[in-house]
């Protein structure tokens, strides 16, 4: 029998949770079910504890010899503990990676991360980067990639652009925004794109929102999240402040033609502790943009850069100060192959095609 590990989650408002919540639900279509307690979201610290807790000591008890263990890494404290009791009942254990704690926050070493990793019989990662550098670490246990995160949500996948078909019902996000055929306006200037960008909004995080404006004049950002600080922005009127909009209402209300994934201090890379993880994890918010069927602009040395490249659904660039070229020469037929190759990716996200892939090697490597 398979089986992941559930516990309380308080709310899905963080992306970590919302990536988590989905993997379970994907899990549970293939017929996996939780060897702990059933899913749940309560906001009470003390009762949020105690029904992780009791799950984790419940599991050991469920699980038998040849079973298998779906474990979502970092479990906190109890990771190590859980592995141990499961191979102690003589299962096995795979290991799907959402955050690695020796990168962003330095809770862990590096040598402490690798051997908490290396109770697990299988570990599913991001992308190929973040396998190579767990190699060059020394782990040593066998690792397959997950591609993307998958994204589910109720709101209706988008429609491609020239696929004939009239969005779904309750699809009232306007189309994708091409103005024209040959994507030029009448006076024959390139148009305006609007470029969606989603997350933490503060300088302090995201300190090249303010520098960017002065760099650009062939898009509009339209900013969706918590504290922008609009009089500290330069070119504050290529900005548009949304606020904060739950996922499922983003999706089937975005406004944009692209969605940005940078992050840091600088317009020429992606700086600091939270950008140069992006040279080994998988941002969540790429699998959104996706699920709203649009295209991805990404930084070029970011590790999930070489899948949006090869299936041609975005654009790499080494810098925001590139962004406005790029857009200036982009014509309508690259944008509608770009936006129809991103709506494609949205609807396998929307079905668990990546993890029900990652996790069906995970389980045949393991036999």
């Amino acid at each position: 029998m398979n089986y992941f590990l559930s516990k309380d989650y308080k709310d899905t408002s963080s992306a970590g949770n919302k990536a988590k919540t989905d993997i379970e639900r994907i899990l549970e279509t293939t017929g996996m079910r939780s060897a702990g307690l059933a899913r749940s979201f309560h906001r009470n610290k003390v009762v949020s504890f105690l029904l992780t807790l009791v799950g984790v000591l419940k599991c050991p008890f469920t699980l038998r010899r040849g079973d298998v263990l779906v474990l979502q890494y970092p479990l906190k404290k109890y990771y190590s503990l859980v592995c141990n009791l499961a191979h102690l009942r003589g299962a096995k254990v795979i290991t799907i990676i959402h955050d690695l704690g020796s990168f962003r926050r330095k809770k862990l070493t590096i040598p402490q991360e690798i051997a908490r990793l290396s109770h697990t019989d299988y570990l599913i990662v991001h992308n190929e980067a973040m396998q190579a550098w767990l190699t060059a670490q020394g782990f040593r246990k066998p690792m397959g990639t997950l591609g993307i995160f998958d994204y589910l949500a109720e709101a209706p996948v988008p429609v491609c652009p020239d696929s004939g078909k009239e969005p779904a019902a309750g699809d009232t996000r306007r189309p994708a925004n091409v103005k024209s055929d040959d994507a030029q306006t009448s006076a024959g200037n390139p148009r305006t794109y609007d470029v969606l960008y989603a997350g933490g909004l503060r300088p302090r995080k995201n300190a090249f929102l303010y520098e960017v404006g002065a760099h650009i004049r062939h898009c509009h950002l339209n900013l969706y999240g918590s504290g922008f600080e609009p009089e500290q922005a330069k070119g504050q009127e290529h900005f548009t402040y949304k606020g904060f909009v739950p996922s499922d209402t983003l999706i089937a209300t975005a406004q944009g033609d692209f969605g940005l994934v940078w992050d840091g201090e600088s317009i020429d890379a992606c700086t600091g502790d939270f950008g140069e993880y992006l040279k080994f994890n998988n941002p969540h918010k790429a699998s959104l943009y996706l699920r709203c069927g649009l295209p991805v602009i990404i930084w070029s040395q970011a590790a999930l850069a070489p899948f949006i490249s090869r299936n041609q659904a975005g654009f790499c660039i080494d810098s925001l100060a590139q962004l406005d070229e790029v857009l200036g020469k982009m014509d309508a037929d690259t944008y509608r192959t770009l936006r129809r190759n991103a709506v494609a990716i949205g609807r396998q996200l929307n079905e668990g095609h990546y993890v029900r892939t990652a996790v069906a090697r995970a389980i045949e490597a393991l036999k």
